[in-house]
This record gives C-alpha cells, sequence and structure tokens, in this order.
C-alpha cells in the first residue's frame, strides 16, 4: 500500500489490473495529489504483496483485504479507481461496503465478457522466467495501443507476477462477471460511475460503454488515441477526466 498527497485531502483509491501492481498508476499520481488523499494497493500475489498461498482470490476476498486497508488507514470514504480488471474490485468493494466507496470508476473493462475482443497472443514456450523483453512486449502488446512504446518499468511488473497467481486471479474475476455483469451489480447501489475507455482498446470493444448507462448517474468519457491502458498512455487526459468527476462527487477522506 501507497500514500501520497495531503492526508485529510478527498480520498481516491486506485486499483491496479491482473498482471500489474500499483506503480501501474505511477505516471498518474502527481496529477492527482494537488487536490486528493491518493491510494494505492497491490493486490494479492501482484506488486510488493505475496501470494499467500491457500488464500482466496476471489473478488469478493480481494475486496474484503482492500477494505481491511482503507479501515486500518481510516479512511471514511473513498471514490475506488479500477483499472482494466481492478474495476471488479472497486465493484465488489461498492458492494461489499456500500458505505465507504462514495463513487466508482471503470476504466478499460467492459461491462461483461461479451465485449472482451479475444486479442491474439502470440505462441511462447517455456517458463516466464526464461522469456526475453521483447517475447514479454508481445505479451503485452494488446494491453496498448499499437504505436505505444511499453516501459520497460512496466515490463519489469509483469515479469515478476507469479503464473499461478496470474491464472488464480484471472479465473476469479471471470467468475465473478459471469455471475453478474457490471452494470447489474453497480446499478441498485446508488453510487454515481464514471468509465473511462480508450478509443483504440483492443481488449474490449469501446462500443459496449454504452450499456453502463443502465447505471444512474453515470458518465462515461472516451479518449481518442488510446488504447487499453489510459493511465500509462495518456496520464494528463485520464487524470482530467477523473477530475472533472470526483469534483462533482468527493467526500472528504479524512482519518478518523
Amino acid at each position: 500500500m501507497t500514500q501520497d498527497g495531503p492526508r485529510d485531502a478527498p480520498a481516491l483509491l486506485l486499483i491496479h489490473g491482473t498482471a500489474a501492481s500499483g506503480r501501474s498508476w505511477d505516471p498518474m499520481v502527481p496529477l492527482l495529489t494537488g487536490s486528493h488523499r491518493v491510494i494505492r494497493v497491490d493486490l494479492l500475489g501482484c506488486g510488493e504483496s505475496a501470494g499467500l498461498g491457500a488464500v482466496g482470490y476471489s473478488v469478493p476476498d480481494q475486496a474484503h483485504r482492500v477494505a481491511a486497508v482503507l479501515d486500518r488507514l481510516g479512511v471514511e470514504q473513498v471514490v475506488a479507481v479500477g483499472h482494466s480488471s481492478g474495476s471488479v474490485v472497486a465493484t465488489a468493494l461498492a458492494e461489499l461496503r456500500p458505505d465507504l466507496v462514495s463513487a466508482v470508476v471503470v476504466m478499460d473493462f467492459g461491462p461483461h465478457m461479451r465485449a472482451y475482443l479475444d486479442p491474439l497472443l502470440p505462441a511462447v514456450s517455456g517458463p516466464w522466467s526464461e522469456l526475453s523483453d521483447d517475447q514479454f512486449r508481445e505479451l503485452m502488446r494488446s494491453g496498448f495501443s499499437p504505436d505505444y512504446e511499453i516501459p520497460q518499468e512496466y515490463v519489469d511488473q509483469f515479469r515478476v507476477i507469479d503464473p499461478v497467481v496470474f491464472a488464480a486471479a484471472s479465473q476469479a474475476n471471470l467468475a465473478y462477471i459471469d455471475e453478474r455483469s457490471l452494470p447489474e451489480r453497480l446499478a441498485p447501489l446508488g453510487k454515481p460511475l464514471l468509465v473511462i475507455f480508450g478509443e483504440d482498446d483492443s481488449r474490449f470493444d469501446p462500443a459496449f460503454t454504452v450499456e453502463y448507462q443502465v447505471v444512474p448517474d453515470t458518465t462515461v468519457a472516451l479518449l481518442p488515441g488510446v488504447g487499453h491502458s489510459p493511465n500509462l498512455e495518456d496520464p494528463a487526459r485520464t487524470a482530467a477526466a477523473l477530475l472533472a468527476f470526483t469534483g462533482d462527487h468527493d467526500t472528504a477522506g479524512t482519518d478518523r
């Protein structure tokens, strides 16, 4: 867990996707800390959060652990922001703790798996530890627009993910969204929703963002020229969309 910005400012919780860590938000953090307390977590088995053996990777389990962190920090209310599959954890947190989550932000994650574009992945052989940086970049390519140069730091984050953890988390995310779509889960909660999507996303079809409109008080921000990872590809425009939303929906996130 990492905190940046003033502790008495409205709180933003940033939740990374499956093959990433809290560091994937690094380019955006300086753009947010002038007005927010920015909290980042490493989900189980990612970044500095080691896998815990038999402990579950289900989405509700992940949300419980994130809620426990926020409670320890004394956070009373937070805008929960998820990138890619981090969006399912943000949604589950809002379901689990509607008292804690004041608004939800979904970034480049479809409302259901019918929106998934099933990008063709290159064939690789051997364990992850033996793959070259170029092979990792090919595996990650659909996570970015075609002309985006994937930073070495992000390759390094992906490399250290345990493939067993990656598979377990991916299966858990699928189980969660197959049970009920994100709009079906979010609509009854009465939480304002922002959907940020790169128009050039090659993992989820941006056309399906219209289905989030069944959630009351939904704003959709489409970013031209951006792929699946707006937080890395265009942090300035992504932060601007987020700050415009939080300006309308912030509540104080001060320590208790």
